[in-house]
C-alpha cells in the first residue's frame, strides 16, 4: 500500500487527517497508467484493454517456456475475456495471494521462473483491480480452487473440489467500462499479440475463438507475416543459446526492427536493439573488409532479434523498452553477448553462402550511392529549413512534446497537417496549444512516387516537413506520437491524404508501420434546431439527426475545414476527437500499392473504377 497525501480541506491545513493510505487496488484504480500504460478504447495496439489481456496470457507463456503445457486457449466474447492454459496451475493454498496480493508471485525465485517475462510480482493483480468481474481458477492433481472478485474485492472464494480437468490456470475478466469507457476488443491488435507469442515459441499453440496460431521457423515466419516488400535475398536465420535473430534487406528506405525479450515485444527497443543495430553494422563491415558507412549497410534492413535475459529490468511496467545492461546477475553484457554471437555466427554463414552475400553487398553499393548523390542537397536543404524561419511560417509548434525524467515521447503530442491557411487558422485557434502542433500546406505536394530521397530535401514543402517531425534519420527523436492528415473531404482533400501518403510510404514507411500517421475525420454536416445542436460524420448520422430534432432543422453542409469555426473545431480535436489509423498488412506490398495508384498507369486506373463503380438506381 502507497501513502499519499490528500487534497487540505484548507488552506494551511497538514495534520494526521491529511495522510491516507490506498488499498492496493484503488491504488491501482486511481493510477492505472503506472500499470498499464494509457487507457483508450480498443483502437490502438497500445490501449490498456490489450495490457490486461497480455499480462493474463504472459503468465501462460512463461509456463510454457519452462517446459508445461503447449496449448492456452484464448476467447474473446462482447468484451469478456476467458485465458486457460495447461501449465503445472497455480498452487492451491496461494490461488487468492497471486490474484490480489501484491509483490506475491514465484518469479523472484530465479530457479522456477529463470527468464520469465513479469517479475515485479503485479501483472494480473492490476487485472483483476482494473476488471469489473475477475476470476481465476486453478486445476492442480485432481484438485481445483476458484476465486472472484470485483474490481479487485473477493466476492467468492470455494473451497478444495475434485476434478478430472487437466493441471493449469484459468483467468476470466471484464474490463470495468467506469475505467475503460466505450472500449472494443479489435481482433487485427489481439491476433497481431498472440501471432508474436507463436513467432517466438516454437512448438506453442494459441487457440483464439477456436482459430489456430502456430509457428514452424520461429523470426523467420514473424518477418514474412510483417513485411511489406520483397526481400532482396532469403532471410538469414541464425539461432543460439537464449538468441534468436533474422534479417533481410527490403527496396525501401530507412530501418525496420522488431525486438523482444524473453517473449516480450519491446516495441520501443532498448538495450538489446542497440546493441543488434551496432554489433550487425561492424559484423558485415568487418566480413567485406571495406570502409561501408553503418546508415547504407542498414538502410532498408527488415531485422528481428530475441534474446532471453535473468531479472530483464525494462523502463516501464508495461515492459515496451529493455532497460537491462547485462545478460544475468553473473553473465555477460548484453552488447557483448549479441557482438559474439555475431561476430562468429553471422560471420560464418556470409562466408558460406557466397549468392546471399553478394546481393547484400549490391544493396549496400545503392544506398552508398544514393546517400552520396544527396549529400550535396542535405547540407543545403538543412540551411534553407533554417532561414525559411519554419517556427513561424509553416510549423505552429506545441508546448511540450517529452517526458522530462525519461526523454520518452508523450502519447498526447500531435501535428495536423493542413491544406491551406483557412484550414490551419482554424484548428490553430481551436488546439490545445501544449500538445497539439499545425503545419499547414502551400497546394498540393508534389507525387513523389518513383523518386529518390533527394527529392526530400529538393521539395521545399518535403523538407519542412521532415523536418518539423524530426524524422531524417529515423523515427528515434519524432517529435509528435500522431500525425493527423486533416485535409476537406472532397476530391482535392482525398488526392492530397493520397499525395502525403504516398510521400511516407515511399520515404517513412516505419512511420506508418509503428502506427503514427492518422487520418482526421471531421463532421460532414451541422443538424440544429433552436435547442441542440448535432454533428454529422455521415448521411445516417444525419439522417436521425433531422428525425431526433423534429421538423424542419437547420442543416449546414460543410464543404471544408476552414468553413468550420474555431469554436466549433476544438469540439472535433479535443477528447472526442474521431481518427482513423493509416495501417500495413502483410498483403500491402509498398511498391505495388503505390505503383498501381500513383503510378502512370492512367488507363489501368480507368478501367479498375468503370469495373468497380456501383450505380444507385434508387436515386438516379
Amino acid at each position: 500500500m502507497e501513502e499519499l497525501i490528500a487534497t487540505p480541506p484548507t488552506i494551511g491545513s497538514y495534520e494526521d487527517d491529511n495522510i491516507i493510505t490506498l488499498e492496493w487496488q484503488e491504488h491501482i484504480r486511481r493510477r492505472p497508467g503506472m500499470y498499464i500504460g494509457k487507457l483508450g478504447d480498443g483502437n490502438s495496439a497500445d490501449d490498456g484493454i490489450y495490457v490486461l489481456l497480455k499480462e493474463v496470457l504472459d503468465n501462460s507463456i512463461d509456463e510454457f517456456m519452462m517446459g508445461f503445457g503447449k496449448t492456452i486457449e484464448v476467447t474473446v466474447k462482447e468484451g469478456f475475456v476467458s485465458v486457460r492454459d495447461h501449465g503445472r496451475g497455480v498452487p492451491l493454498g496461494k490461488v487468492m495471494d497471486v490474484a490480489s496480493k501484491m509483490n506475491t508471485g514465484a518469479k523472484y525465485d530465479s530457479k522456477a521462473f529463470k527468464k520469465s517475462v513479469g517479475l515485479n510480482g503485479v501483472g494480473i493483480k492490476a487485472v483483476n483491480a482494473l476488471a469489473s468481474f475477475f476470476r481465476i481458477q486453478s486445476f492442480r492433481d485432481g484438485e481445483t480452487k476458484q476465486v472472484e472478485f470485483c474490481r479487485g474485492i473477493i466476492t467468492n472464494e470455494t473451497h478444495k473440489e475434485a476434478t478430472k480437468e487437466s493441471n493449469g490456470t484459468l483467468i476470466e475478466f471484464m474490463p470495468d467500462i467506469k475505467i475503460f469507457s466505450n472500449y472494443e476488443y479489435q481482433d487485427t491488435y489481439i491476433e497481431s499479440l498472440l501471432k508474436n507469442y507463436v513467432f517466438l515459441n516454437s512448438g506453442l499453440i494459441i487457440y483464439y475463438n477456436d482459430k489456430k496460431f502456430m509457428s514452424r521457423n520461429g523470426l523467420v515466419d514473424l518477418l514474412n507475416e510483417n513485411m511489406t516488400s520483397e526481400p532482396l535475398y532469403p532471410i538469414i536465420h541464425l539461432q543460439g543459446e537464449d538468441i534468436e535473430v533474422a534479417f533481410t534487406h527490403g527496396n525501401q528506405y530507412g530501418e525496420e526492427y522488431y525486438s523482444f525479450v524473453n517473449g516480450q515485444h519491446t516495441t520501443q527497443g532498448g538495450t538489446h536493439q542497440t546493441a543488434f543495430r551496432e554489433a550487425l553494422s561492424r559484423t558485415i563491415k568487418e566480413f567485406y573488409n571495406k570502409n561501408h558507412d553503418y546508415s547504407d549497410i542498414r538502410m532498408g534492413i527488415i531485422a528481428a532479434v530475441s534474446i532471453k535475459v535473468e531479472e530483464p529490468v525494462f523502463e516501464s511496467q508495461t515492459k515496451t523498452k529493455l532497460g537491462s545492461r547485462d545478460m544475468g546477475p553473473n553473465g555477460p553484457s548484453v552488447s557483448k553477448f549479441i557482438s559474439d554471437f555475431l561476430k562468429k555466427d553471422l560471420d560464418n554463414f556470409l562466408h558460406k553462402n557466397g549468392e546471399i552475400s553478394e546481393a547484400m553487398l549490391k544493396k549496400i553499393a545503392e544506398s552508398e550511392k544514393e546517400r552520396k548523390a544527396i549529400a550535396g542537397v542535405t547540407k543545403l536543404a538543412r540551411e534553407r529549413a533554417k532561414k525559411s524561419n519554419l517556427h513561424n511560417k509553416k510549423l505552429r509548434d506545441c508546448r511540450f512534446h517529452f517526458n522530462d525524467s525519461k526523454g520518452e515521447l508523450l502519447e498526447e503530442t500531435s501535428i495536423f497537417i493542413t491544406e491551406g491557411d483557412s484550414a490551419s487558422g482554424s484548428i490553430t485557434k481551436s488546439r490545445d496549444v501544449n500538445y497539439q502542433a499545425v503545419f499547414s500546406l502551400r497546394g498540393k505536394p508534389l507525387n513523389s512516387f518513383g523518386m529518390t530521397k533527394k527529392v526530400v530535401y529538393e521539395n521545399e514543402e518535403f523538407n519542412l516537413l521532415q523536418a518539423a517531425l524530426n524524422i531524417e534519420d529515423g523515427l528515434d527523436d519524432l517529435r509528435y506520437a500522431k500525425v493527423i492528415i486533416s485535409t476537406d473531404a472532397d476530391v482535392d482533400g482525398m488526392h492530397i491524404r493520397l499525395l502525403l501518403m504516398t510521400f511516407f510510404l515511399q520515404f517513412f514507411p516505419e512511420l506508418i508501420k509503428k502506427g503514427h500517421v492518422y487520418i482526421l475525420q471531421t463532421p460532414l454536416f451541422r443538424v440544429r434546431n433552436k435547442k441542440e445542436i448535432r454533428y454529422c460524420y455521415n448521411d445516417d448520422e444525419r439522417i436521425q439527426a433531422i428525425d431526433a430534432l423534429g421538423p424542419n432543422p437547420e442543416i449546414t453542409r460543410f464543404k471544408g475545414l476552414g468553413e468550420i469555426s474555431p469554436d466549433e473545431f476544438k469540439y472535433f480535436i479535443g477528447k472526442d476527437i474521431r481518427l482513423d489509423r493509416v495501417s500495413l498488412r502483410k498483403e500491402d506490398l509498398v511498391k505495388e500499392l503505390l505503383e498501381f495508384y500513383m503510378g502512370k498507369n492512367t488507363s489501368e486506373r480507368q478501367n479498375f473504377i468503370i469495373d468497380n463503380l456501383v450505380v444507385d438506381e434508387e436515386n438516379l
